[in-house]
C-alpha cells in the first residue's frame, strides 16, 4: 500500500511539471513564471474547446468567461486598494455608438488645456476588455501619469463580428473624438492627441493612423501613434521572428494564424496552408513584387534581427484561391504594413515597441523602417529580454520585471513626445 501510495504521489507530482516545462531561451529572465503563464493558457483553452466540442458553447465565450474568473480570484488574493491613479475619474459612455470607458485626471489650472490617448487594447481581435484588470491599470496610469484624458475602446470582437467591424468600430469611436467640439468638452489640447495599442490593438491603432492621416473630413489628426508589439500583416508566416519564437509563450505562431483566420471569417481548414505561406507564394499573381517589397524581411530587417534565419521555400504550388477567398489578407485596413509609401508618409510620427521573444518582434521592425523611409521620426524600442504581451503582466501573480520597464518607457516616451 505505502509503495502505491508512493507511485501515485511521484506520478501526480510529475504530471504538473511535465505539463508546465518547456525549454526556453537564456535570455528570458523569469522562465519559470513563464511557464507558469503558459500552462495557464493552454489549460484554458483546452478546457473552452473541450466545453465547446460537447456543445456548451462557444470556446471564446468559455475562455473570456475563465480569464474573468482568474482575474476576480487574484483581485481577492491581493486584497482590493484603491488602486492605481486613485484621483483618476473614470466614466462609461459611447462615442458614434462605440462604447468606450474615458478615465479623467483631476482638474488642471483654470483653462489648461490635456494631452489625450485614444488606446484600442488587445487579444487576438476575440479577447480583451477595457474592464479588463491589466488595460484598466494601464489607462488609470496614463490618464495619472500623463495629466491625459484617456479613451479606452471597447470594440466588438469575434464570434460576434468579423472584420471589418472592429476596425470600423475603432475608426468611428476615433473620428468622434477628435471633433473639435468633444476635444473641448473634454479640455483636450487638439495638437497632443494619440492613438495606442497593443498587439491586435496596435494593428488597429496603426490601420486607424493611416486612415485619419488620409482622410481629409477629419480636421484634428493624431500627433503620435504608439503601437505595442503590434500583429501588422498575414503574408508571411516564416519571418525570422515566426521562426525563432514559433512555440513561445503566450502568443505561438499557430495560434496567431488562428486568430488571424477567426477575424477574416475565414475557414480554420486553411491554419496548415498559411503555416506554409501556400497563401503567398510567389506565384501567386497578386503577389506583385512590389506588394512582395513590403514584407521582405530580408531586406526590411537589419543583420542582427535577420540572424541565421532563411526565407521558407515557396511551395511549388501557389494556393491561388486563398487570396480570393479571405481578400482581408491583402486589405490594408487589416494588415497596415502592406499600405503604400505615399500613405505612410502622411502618418504621424511613431514610438514602436518590439520584443525578442515574439513572433510579431519582425512585423513591429519592418513597419519602423518603412515609416521611416516614407520621412517619419520613428522611436524603436527593444527589449532583448521582452516577450509578448510583456507590458500589460505587471501585477500579481502574473507580474514581470520586463513587463514593468517596458510599461515605464512607454509611458516616459509619452510624456515625452505628446
Amino acid at each position: 500500500m505505502k509503495m502505491l501510495l508512493l507511485v501515485a504521489t511521484l506520478v501526480l507530482t510529475a504530471l504538473p511539471a511535465y505539463y508546465v516545462y518547456m525549454p526556453l531561451p537564456d535570455g528570458l529572465r523569469e522562465p519559470w513564471k513563464l511557464m507558469l503563464l503558459g500552462a495557464g493558457f493552454r489549460a484554458s483553452t483546452q478546457v473552452a474547446m473541450l466545453l465547446s466540442w460537447l456543445g456548451f458553447g462557444h470556446h471564446i465565450h468559455w475562455i473570456r468567461g475563465i480569464a474573468a474568473g482568474l482575474e476576480g480570484l487574484g483581485k481577492a488574493a491581493v486584497g482590493s486598494g484603491p488602486g492605481p491613479g486613485p484621483g483618476v475619474r473614470v466614466s462609461d459612455t459611447t462615442f458614434d455608438g462605440v462604447h468606450v470607458r474615458v478615465y479623467e485626471p483631476p482638474a488642471g489650472g483654470e483653462g489648461q488645456l490635456r494631452r489625450a490617448v485614444l488606446y484600442l487594447h488587445g487579444g487576438g481581435w476575440a479577447l480583451g476588455s477595457v474592464k479588463a484588470g491589466s488595460y484598466d491599470s494601464l489607462s488609470r496610469i496614463m490618464s495619472d501619469k500623463l495629466n491625459a484624458v484617456v479613451v479606452s475602446v471597447e470594440y466588438r470582437l469575434y464570434p460576434e463580428v468579423l472584420f471589418p467591424e472592429p476596425y470600423l468600430d475603432c475608426l468611428s469611436a476615433a473620428k468622434y473624438f477628435l471633433s473639435p467640439a468633444v476635444l473641448s468638452r473634454y479640455g483636450v489640447d487638439p495638437l497632443r492627441v494619440a492613438v495606442s495599442g497593443d498587439s491586435a490593438g496596435g494593428n488597429l491603432a496603426a490601420a486607424v493612423a493611416q486612415q485619419v492621416s488620409s482622410d481629409d473630413s477629419v480636421s484634428v489628426k493624431f500627433s503620435v501613434q504608439a503601437l505595442i508589439y503590434p500583429v501588422l500583416q498575414a503574408l508571411d508566416f516564416h519571418t525570422a521572428s515566426y521562426q525563432q519564437n514559433h512555440n513561445m509563450p503566450v502568443l505561438h505562431r499557430s495560434l496567431m494564424v488562428r486568430f488571424w483566420l477567426q477575424y477574416l471569417g475565414a475557414d480554420p481548414s486553411l491554419v496548415p496552408l498559411l503555416l506554409a505561406n501556400n497563401h503567398s507564394s510567389p506565384q501567386a499573381a497578386a503577389m506583385t513584387p512590389e506588394l512582395r517589397a513590403r514584407v521582405d524581411w530580408t531586406v526590411l530587417l537589419p543583420p542582427k534581427h535577420r540572424k541565421h534565419y532563411l526565407p521558407l521555400v515557396a511551395q511549388t504550388k501557389a494556393s491561388e484561391g486563398t487570396l480570393k477567398a479571405v481578400p482581408g489578407l491583402l486589405d490594408t485596413r487589416a494588415a497596415p504594413l502592406l499600405a503604400e509609401s505615399e500613405l505612410l508618409g502622411k502618418c504621424p510620427r511613431a514610438y514602436i515597441l518590439t520584443c525578442e521573444y515574439d513572433v510579431l518582434k519582425d512585423d513591429g521592425l519592418m513597419y519602423a523602417r518603412r515609416l521611416q523611409d516614407a520621412g517619419v521620426t520613428v522611436t524603436s524600442d527593444h527589449y532583448d529580454d521582452g516577450f509578448h504581451g510583456c507590458l500589460t503582466f505587471t501585477a500579481w501573480p502574473t507580474h514581470f520585471e520586463v513587463g514593468r520597464r517596458a510599461r515605464r518607457a512607454y509611458i516616459s516616451w509619452l510624456q515625452e513626445n505628446l
